[in-house]
This record gives C-alpha cells, structure tokens and sequence, in this order.
C-alpha cells in the first residue's frame, strides 16, 4: 500500500520574519492564523501527515503554539532548517546570517519525506480548491510505475488575485503551454497594483511594464514524488560553487528556480492547474482587516467553523 501523502509546510522564516512566533498576528475570530486555515483546507482535502521546516531554535515556541494543537488531527514531525547544513567540502561564510533559501529547506527534510508530498508557504491562506487539486494528483502518482519522467504539480493563482494594495510583492511569472505545461518561470521582485492593473519594474521605479492580469503566477504551492529530493541534492553543490564566489551573503537556493532547472534540462514534466479562489496574505500590516474581513465573509457563508476545528 503506498504512503499517505505529506503536507511540508516551510515555516523556517517564522521566527525572523515577526519577530517571535507570539507575534503572529491572528486573522480569524478565535485567534486562528493564516497556517490554521491551510491545515484545515488540507485535513479536508484527505493529508493526515505534516511536516514542519523550522529552526531549531523556535521548535519549543512553535510546538507549544501550533504543533501539539495540530496534533489532534496529524501525525506531526518536525525537520530543521541549519544554515550550516551543507554538503562535505563546503563551508557557510562567517558573515553570512541569511538561510540557504526554500530549496535548502526542503533538504533539511530529505530524511523525513518518505512518500509524495505538497509544499507550501506557512504564511499564505491558499483556499480549499488548491488543497485538493494536489491530494489527488499525489494519490495518483503514488500509483505510476518508476522509470518514467517524473510528473510535479504547480497550483497557479491569477496575478491580480495575489496583489496587495498597499506595496510591491515578488511573484515567480509562469510561462505556460497549450497542455497546461510549466515551460519557465522567472522571479520578479517588484510587483504593485495601479488602477487595477499590474506593474513590475526592474530598475528600482525608473520604468515600469504592464503585466497581464491574467498572467499565471507561483505562489509556491507544488506537488512531487520522491525524486525532487534527489535532484535538489545534485543541483546544490552547483548552486554553492557560484554563489559562494558571486554572491556569498545573499544568493538563495529557491524552489521555482531548481524548478525551473529541471524543466529546462527536460529532466521534469510540471502540470499547472490554475486554482479559482483568491490568495491571501499580509505582506503589509495594512492587508490585515481586509484578510480578516475575507475569512469572516468565508465563515459566514459557511466554508469555515469558528472556532475553526469545531465543525
């Protein structure tokens, strides 16, 4: 019989990002955070398995917070994003404080991450749809026989459904086929809203270029089978040996660009399936009542509980 499928949630930049776990702001009427949401749409959805990419040092905080509540429902295990944890031969820069990047931090649960899996950010409400679109992809191809190309699953958002109104967001822009095939994805960094259009620039403001609004857009939310794994340790020796001579303090291992590698190699088939609910996030402190306003209108229409896991 095949494994269940896995719920990674990256939630390694927790700590940093809001400065302890107790400032995470809440979002729901019972004080649920984004990342209950997510759990809860995946728990529906069929997971019964999690894991967490942490840092170590927030393990008892994030365990206290959120770990032993989810336990409940999950099998919870924990895997530790180590800045240090680099392959033999290679050293991490004496200055350099910021952590490998989402790609290093799934390798920090290569010994852990046993059967096909989902990955998604801790801090981004994705909406139910999006949930079960990769429980039964992972379903499915737990069940495909080796020695084929291996299939991945990217779970696409509408650019205009991912925009804050109150400053720029970075959004890996997908290049999609006729068979709903990724053929690239690029990371831009400055993305805003004007007049209900979408902008980027890559000059710090000198110029901008209108994006479509339709444009298909990674807001890291895949599904894989083992052999990602696999891959993301052959490709980060590479990684290393230039980003330790261009740009040691700052380069990231990303997930869309080890994507992007694979697919360029033809090495990997991604599916793309465009999920129709909005996505949410504070990325500013002013998107948090509008967020708020979202979940309280999704619980009034009956979508979600509240208290959230009393159905």
């Amino acid at each position: 019989m095949s494994k269940q499928p896995i719920l990674v949630i990256l939630a390694a930049g927790m700590g940093s990002r809001y400065g302890g776990l107790k400032q995470i702001e809440p979002i729901g009427p019972g004080g649920e955070i984004i990342m209950d949401y997510s759990l809860y749409d995946a728990y529906q959805a069929g997971f019964r398995r999690v894991v967490f990419i942490i840092k170590k040092e927030i393990e008892q905080e994030f365990d206290k917070i959120i770990g032993k509540r989810i336990a409940k429902h999950y099998s919870v295990q924990y895997a530790f994003q180590d800045i240090n944890d680099l392959p033999d031969g290679y050293n991490n820069p004496e200055e350099r404080v910021k952590p490998w990047g989402t790609s290093h931090a799934l390798l920090a649960a290569r010994d852990i991450i046993d059967a096909p899996f989902c990955v998604i950010n801790a801090d981004d409400y994705y909406g139910r749809e999006a949930f079960q679109i990769v429980y039964d992809f992972l379903v499915d191809i737990s069940e495909k026989p080796a020695g084929s190309k291996p299939q991945y699953l990217m779970v696409g958002y509408q650019l205009m459904k991912t925009l804050s109104k109150y400053g720029h967001v970075a959004r890996g822009i997908c290049e999609v086929d006729l068979n709903n095939k990724l053929i690239h994805i690029v990371e831009r960094t400055k993305i805003v809203e004007r007049d209900n259009q979408a902008f980027m620039t890559e000059d710090d403001g000198q110029t901008w270029e209108e994006l479509p609004r339709e444009s298909t857009v990674s807001m890291n939310f895949w599904g894989f089978d083992l052999s990602l794994i696999d891959y993301l340790k052959a490709q980060f020796p590479t990684f290393l040996d230039q980003a330790l001579t261009e740009n040691p303090l700052k380069a990231e291992f990303l997930l869309p660009s080890s994507i992007a590698e694979l697919i360029a190699n033809d090495t990997v088939e991604v599916s793309v399936k465009t999920s129709h609910d909005q996505w949410h996030g504070v990325t500013y402190k002013e998107d948090k009542p509008q967020v708020e306003q979202e979940i309280q209108k999704l619980i009034d229409s009956g979508v979600y509980s509240s208290p959230l896991w009393e159905a």
